[in-house]
């Protein structure tokens, strides 16, 4: 015959005297990154009642998801952190855009070098 110990808990706050269990870290994360979060603050630093330094900090804290929705998703357009770097990655009128700027540069620089003539001598007698 074995016995087992009995677990009592003593009421108070964080053991269910409310009615309801306590929310595990892991919960709690979850219901943040689910529904967001906004800290707000500011840091001031005075020195003889003469402000020196104000910091003004505001942080938000969700899921990827969540930012989306609310039309925070500045990364994603973002060539350093998408990892799209080149023009090919670019939506079809901003490339289009991009080749004719390009080719207007290239035509402004030739007319430019038609102007300007041949280039200069050197300080040594060579032709640049």
């Amino acid at each position: 015959m074995s016995i087992e110990p009995s677990v009592r808990r003593a009421p108070g706050i964080g053991s269910g005297a409310l009615g309801r269990q306590p929310d595990s870290l892991a919960d709690v994360l979850e219901r943040v990154l689910d529904k967001g979060i906004v800290i707000a603050g500011d840091i001031v630093v005075n020195v003889l009642d003469i402000e020196l330094l104000t910091l003004k900090l505001r942080l938000f804290i969700s899921s990827a998801e969540t930012a989306r929705e609310m039309g925070l998703d500045w990364w994603s357009h973002d060539p350093f952190f998408s990892g799209r770097e080149g023009p090919a990655e670019l939506g079809d009128d901003a490339a289009a855009e991009l080749d004719a700027l390009r080719k207007r540069v290239a035509e402004l620089e030739s007319r430019l070098e038609e102007q300007a003539g041949p280039p200069a001598p050197s300080l040594d007698g060579h032709r640049q």
